[in-house]
């Protein structure tokens, strides 16, 4: 966990955000004292359907040349 002086949790919001949802908690402090949290917010994940899962990727289409010539052409070609 980190601490963040309050001026400097507002010019970087963004980035403290980004933190905790990778799940860094941060502490916000004023005059050396926390006085915030920001923390992830814990989402249940819903569960994989395999059956449904399966269906889908039945009916995606076969890649006609392996993935590995694929990438070997655009780096040939310069196209990323």
């Amino acid at each position: 966990m980190g601490d963040v002086s309050l001026a400097d949790a507002k010019a970087h919001l963004s980035e403290l955000v980004e933190r905790a949802a990778a799940g860094d908690a941060v502490s916000i402090t004023r005059r050396g004292k926390p006085v915030a949290r920001i923390v992830a917010i814990d989402v249940p994940r819903k569960p994989i359907d395999v059956q449904e899962l399966r269906k889908i990727t039945e009916a995606m289409s076969r890649q006609q040349e392996p993935a590995r010539e694929f990438v070997r052409r655009l780096c040939d070609e310069d196209l990323y």
